[in-house]
């Protein structure tokens, strides 16, 4: 089963945190699952370990998907590596479902030829920004990554190391000021869905931006952004129709 397709042939969907709704969030078995379908792109969130390593999960802890507290910014990778996931159906019999490193992330979204939507979950800073630049760079695949945050900080990183690279600012916030900012910083918009309208879709377009929106599990929904002109729709999984 691949992907919907719009009737408007532009509007591109990402896999959220994997192809999450097949397979535990966020783990090699959801963005492999999501390589294998016909998504634009896989979104993924990191955090710095307390060893200076770049570790995946959504969760500041791994309380909710592994039923046991770790603090992803306060323990080491060796450590953070060992914590088995819970599988889709609440299992733990499934030694694979572990956190990946952002190395793994890289090298699937590159083996599959997926855009990286990379979600910036820390507050970095200038040099570890710099280190995630690098380390991505090594895979030969910055040109395919797009840099995300609610941290407006950490894309003013990226930004200040790779003026060109394209970064979305998330967002719920659809107005006028909002749109400048992000215009006057050559930054895109990732915006929470309920706050598109038509209109300010084509606000955003008007200024140059492009659009990203989460999370849109709804084909309905997903036909009437495609509609708009949206740019991108992160989905947990939007398939079925015209697949």
């Amino acid at each position: 089963m691949n992907t919907i397709k719009f009737d408007n042939k532009t509007t591109r969907v990402v896999a959220h945190r994997g192809l999450s709704g097949l397979e535990r969030e966020n783990t090699a078995s959801a963005f492999v699952a999501a390589g294998n379908r016909n998504y634009y792109g896989i979104e993924t969130d990191i955090y710095r370990t307390s060893d200076g390593h770049f570790v995946v999960n959504h969760d500041g802890n791994t309380n909710r998907v592994g039923g046991v507290n770790v603090v992803m910014e306060q323990a080491p990778w060796e450590l953070l590596r060992e914590v088995v996931l819970y599988d889709m159906d609440g299992t733990k019999d499934r030694y694979d479902l572990r956190l990946p490193s952002l190395e793994n992330y890289i090298s699937i979204c590159k083996r599959y030829e997926k855009v990286c939507i990379l979600e910036l979950k820390s507050q970095f800073t200038l040099e570890e920004t710099q280190k995630i630049i690098e380390l991505i760079e090594k895979y030969d695949y910055l040109a395919d990554v797009i840099f995300i945050s609610f941290h407006y900080s950490d894309l003013e990183h990226v930004k200040a190391l790779r003026p060109n690279q394209t970064c979305q600012y998330l967002t719920g916030d659809n107005s006028d000021t909002m749109i400048a900012k992000l215009k006057d910083a050559g930054m895109d918009i990732d915006i929470h869905h309920p706050a598109l309208t038509e209109e300010r879709v084509a606000a955003m377009h008007a200024a140059g931006l492009k659009i990203n929106c989460w999370t849109v599990d709804d084909p309905a929904r997903g036909e009437e952004l495609a509609n708009w002109g949206v740019d991108y729709i992160t989905s947990n999984i939007l398939e079925g129709k015209n697949a």
